[in-house]
């Protein structure tokens, strides 16, 4: 085995809300990208924060939930087959840099392993550095939204997911602003320290930082700068693809003092952004 253990490896860690469910869906039609059948492996985020994230209960739960169900009368049997060798190589031990690495078995054509994991963005620039060390060729793409935005279509998210969608209409300034901090929803709009981080482990060839609102003004033109990124050939995706919606908030109107309980933190950090050299999308600043 070669002493690159990931090979050629694209891994996408734009934050939650951010468009990255939808990145996934349109290049997951690129031949050259091979994606496995579970999105996001969080691999990464087990490795270098939480080393119980991947344990094997909770493996044993993704793999029951997602893969093991099935109905027998409209099952594509051999796809079934390779989907159960897939699981059984998920829920093997110990998890390592080599179950991480058979878990992406390439086809002919297929030239990059692809992982689109959030959980990544929390990854040390120290821990970059060693991942980079692991692989032939390394790229890191970031997704970032109108902070603001992201904050209220994150909260509309987690509220209507978790049956809680009364509490958009029934809390105050105090209670939207606790629930909001807490870390899984506000740490996902610290956009200034992922690219620090990234900046830190990764050369400038390896990583991209592109914006939601610039992807969907132009999707071609971002897929084709992705393709650039990663040395690809264009790829023909579907008019139907390119215009699905995916993973959508419920709809609801930010209340009028959303905007005021946050509007230091979106000054700074879109401060911060420009500080790392990347101009504000319009849409940002209207």
């Amino acid at each position: 085995m070669s002493q690159k253990v990931y090979g050629r490896l694209f891994l996408s860690i734009g934050a939650m809300k951010a468009g990255t469910t939808w990145l996934y869906a349109v290049l997951a039609h690129h031949p050259a990208l091979h994606f496995t059948p579970e999105k996001e492996l969080h691999y990464f985020y087990h490795k270098y924060i939480d080393p119980r994230y991947l344990s094997q209960l909770a493996r044993l739960r993704t793999a029951n939930d997602r893969y093991l169900r099935f109905n027998p009368e409209r099952v594509d049997a051999e796809r079934f087959r390779k989907q159960l060798r897939w699981t059984a190589d998920y829920l093997s031990e110990p998890v390592d840099d080599h179950w991480y690495r058979s878990l992406f078995q390439l086809g002919q054509h297929e030239t990059w392993a692809c992982d689109f994991s959030n959980l990544h963005s929390f990854v040390p620039g120290d821990a970059w550095r060693r991942i980079s060390d692991n692989c032939q060729h390394l790229r890191v793409l970031y997704t970032m939204r109108h902070p603001l935005k992201r904050l209220w279509s994150h909260t509309k998210f987690h509220l209507q997911v978790t049956g809680q969608l009364d509490k958009l209409d029934s809390w105050g300034p105090e209670e939207f602003e606790a629930f909001v901090r807490q870390p899984f929803i506000w740490d996902n709009a610290e956009y200034g320290a992922v690219l620090r981080r990234m900046r830190e482990g990764l050369t400038s060839g390896q990583r991209l930082a592109i914006f939601y609102e610039d992807m969907h003004a132009d999707q071609r033109g971002t897929l084709r700068k992705i393709e650039d990124f990663l040395a690809l050939l264009p790829a023909e995706y579907p008019e139907t693809v390119l215009e699905q919606r995916l993973t959508e908030s419920v709809e609801h109107p930010m209340p009028e003092f959303f905007a005021g309980v946050f509007a230091d933190d979106i000054a700074r950090i879109t401060a911060e952004i420009e500080a790392e050299g990347y101009i504000i999308p319009e849409a940002w600043v209207r």
